[in-house]
């Protein structure tokens, strides 16, 4: 019971960061003023999110101006939130 508990836990926590990911890439489409609210959002998501991204962006430079990383960075959140079940069972 306590393992089903953190696995709904973790699963709520992926998939927060999965939001966070794609605010992170709706946010560098805008252009953002100093000092306003979102200014400030997008340094925390900003904060949060590009050590992450970093990792595949070593991996996979921008491509005429796109960042794929984003996308490759949603999935492996989404491998790892499919083989999390399976892993806390081995656990078990």
């Amino acid at each position: 019971m306590v393992l089903y508990q953190v696995a709904q836990v973790l699963n709520g926590l992926i998939d927060f960061y999965e939001w966070l990911v794609i605010a992170w890439c709706l946010l560098s489409w805008f252009p953002l003023r100093e000092g306003s609210f979102i200014a400030d959002v997008a340094v925390v998501v900003n904060n949060i999110v590009a050590p992450y991204m970093g990792l595949f962006r070593r991996f996979i430079p921008p491509v005429m101006g796109i960042d794929f990383s984003p996308i490759l960075g949603v999935l492996v959140l989404q491998v790892i939130q499919s083989a999390l079940p399976r892993l806390l069972l081995s656990l078990a």
